[in-house]
């Protein structure tokens, strides 16, 4: 690498969880970072997302550990249970031994706060450099000089030696280079923030709790000390959706649960205010990698959220990177490939399941009956080792996968 080239910053398109975990990791391999983010401001919107180890041990490799498990909830158990008729349909325990076979815990915690900690931790490094109101638009390269150039919407040129494209779900990087287009699930997501006060006593669980249901679901736990309860709905809507965030209604959301059980439905009376996502991913791609820019995150492999592992993905996808680029003496040449081989798989078999356990959770009829039965008398172990390929992800194996 010239002098020259080595002194130019690496662009990240997008200052959101994934985007600020690359410049955490980058900066770890003695990189200086310019980050582009489109909203006037550096930060995070949603609600609460959970966390499985895999998520601290990447909190971990990127130097903020600390910071996220000062602010997570962590939870006792992760529990499914029938909507209609309440019964319990599995469970899986999340403490000591939980924490023994997989080196972490299991926690619940406020999107904001996942962001926080990243931010935090990428401002004390003084490497790297905010700019908001800031849209990438398009990405150029030159090979001779093996450099590349962003193009904001107000034509402004910015150099640099790679480009990560951390630009979310509907990614301007990944448009230019693969203009895939993306699927729409027609299942819509509703999220609100409901205080500890208004949240009915039977049921603050210290636990990821889920209510499985015909086409339908619903989620609980706690947050921020306990003083809040994220409460998530689901459902398979009726009428043609746009993949978008918009704000919902009681009345749309009660209209989907009328054969709930009122234990579980008690849930959609709560919140005063709904977010509403309608959702959709895309097909795996197994190319990341084009030239000197790659994708990270949800523009890599936007995924619907059944699988709780959204944020989780992309702080690996950062950790991954940055150890590609150390075994590889930050030669990008080298390193971006490796990265890619190591992560496509991975983060296909988490697209891939999520349709699967969307599936699982919204089912109905002998379907619902068959669900129901997969895990009676299956002892905590054999759940542990159903979830090892997902949870037993850290630095040491990361570019093994």
């Amino acid at each position: 690498m010239s002098n020259v080239q080595s002194e130019l910053p690496v662009l990240v398109a997008g200052g959101g969880i994934g985007g600020l975990a690359a410049a955490l990791a980058l900066v770890r391999q003695g990189f200086k970072v310019q980050v582009f983010e489109q909203a006037p401001e550096i930060g995070e919107i949603g609600a609460g997302i959970q966390l499985g180890p895999n998520a601290f041990h990447a909190f971990d490799a990127l130097g903020v550990g600390d910071k996220a498990r000062g602010r997570a909830v962590y939870t006792d158990y992760m529990v499914m249970h029938d909507a209609l008729d309440e019964t319990q349909v599995g469970k899986i325990e999340t403490g000591e031994a939980f924490r023994a076979r997989f080196g972490n815990p299991y926690a619940v915690i406020h999107r904001v706060d996942v962001h926080k900690s990243l931010l935090e931790g990428a401002v004390e490094t003084g490497q790297v450099a905010f700019f908001t109101n800031t849209h990438i638009n398009k990405v150029e390269q030159d090979e001779a000089s093996k450099t590349v150039t962003a193009i904001d919407q107000n034509g402004k040129r910015w150099l640099g030696q790679a480009l990560i494209g951390a630009d979310g779900g509907k990614s301007v990087v990944r448009a230019q280079y693969v203009n895939d287009p993306p699927r729409v699930t027609g299942h819509v997501v509703y999220r609100a923030v409901v205080d500890k006060a208004d949240f009915p006593e039977d049921l603050r669980w210290n636990a990821a709790s889920l209510w499985a249901g015909p086409k339908c679901h619903l989620v609980h736990y706690p947050l921020r000390g306990g003083e809040q309860y994220n409460v998530v709905v689901t459902f398979h809507s009726r009428q043609q959706e746009t993949w978008g965030v918009t704000d919902g209604s009681k009345e749309e959301v009660e209209s989907y649960f009328q054969g709930i059980a009122p234990k579980a439905r008690q849930l959609i009376e709560l919140p005063k205010t709904w977010k509403r996502w309608a959702t959709a991913d895309r097909e795996p791609i197994d190319t990341w990698v084009f030239g000197r820019a790659t994708l990270l995150g949800d523009a890599a492999h936007p995924t619907t959220q059944y699988m709780a592992q959204g944020a989780c993905m992309a702080m690996e996808d950062a950790v991954t990177l940055g150890e590609a680029l150390r075994v590889n003496d930050n030669d990008w040449e080298k390193a971006l490939p490796l990265y890619q081989q190591s992560r496509v798989t991975r983060t296909a078999r988490i697209v891939l399941s999520g349709r699967e356990m969307g599936r699982l959770y919204h089912a109905a009829g002998v379907e619902r009956l068959v669900r129901n039965s997969l895990w009676k008398g299956r002892t905590q172990e054999r759940f542990y080792d159903a979830i090892e390929w997902l949870y037993g992800w850290n630095v040491k194996n990361c570019l093994n996968n």
